[in-house]
């Protein structure tokens, strides 16, 4: 794979992929807290956690190059643990578009779970069904559609974002050289050919990715209404 757009193709794949995955694992207990937890703290942390949908992505990617620096106090400790720094690499990449696209997954994924009856889950609780049975068996399939909306949305997400990528992982080819700095570098350099092809092929990716995600949910809504 010798094409520089190819490349870049592959890695903003790669990190939307990676991107995804840890926000199933991260978010998914995050957004089963808020939707059925009472404390106080939620207070804090449902808009801290909604931040990036208004907040301008270069000042997200601002402040996390500052914590992923040397010596951030990030980057210091990701040092300190492997040796290796953490700005303009991959991995910072994957961690900088885990904050961003958090609230894209969280909020979906929430309102399935805020769905959910309590007299369901109070249901399996008196058939002897533990807290984590009650999740796994019953809260995850009965949120299905939440999980398919957040994944497919942190997933576009991930792969059009521009100015956190910028940020923190500046242009380097193989590394952090995604498909939006590509285009946007093509048409610094005014190769517009180049930049039409790669936004064409964006553009209709994300058609259908929204086409899909509302063919689901109705076919979903459909099943269940019938």
């Amino acid at each position: 794979m010798n094409d520089p757009d190819l490349i870049a193709l592959w890695l903003t794949v790669r990190l939307a992929l990676i991107t995804t995955l840890v926000l199933l694992v991260v978010a998914t207990p995050l957004a089963w807290w808020l939707a059925r937890s009472r404390s106080a703290a939620r207070i804090v942390i449902e808009p801290l956690v909604a931040l990036p949908l208004i907040l301008p992505p270069t000042v997200i990617g601002f402040y996390l190059l500052i914590a992923f620096a040397p010596d951030g106090p990030i980057g210091a400790l990701y040092g300190q643990l492997t040796g290796e720094r953490l700005a303009f690499t991959f991995t910072g990449l994957v961690l900088g578009s885990v904050v961003y696209s958090l609230p894209f997954f969280v909020q979906p994924l929430q309102v399935a779970f805020e769905s959910i009856e309590d007299s369901i889950l109070e249901a399996a609780a008196s058939l002897g069904a533990a807290p984590l049975d009650r999740f796994f068996t019953v809260a995850v399939p009965l949120a299905r559609r939440g999980f398919v909306t957040a994944g497919a949305l942190a997933f576009a997400h991930t792969i059009g974002e521009f100015g956190i990528v910028l940020m923190i992982g500046g242009s380097i080819p193989g590394e952090t050289r995604v498909l939006s700095i590509t285009i946007f570098e093509h048409v610094e350099t005014l190769q517009y050919a180049k930049a039409h092809r790669l936004s064409v092929g964006l553009l209709g990716f994300s058609f259908l990715l929204l086409l899909g995600i509302y063919a689901f949910n109705r076919r979903l809504s459909m099943r269940t209404l019938g």
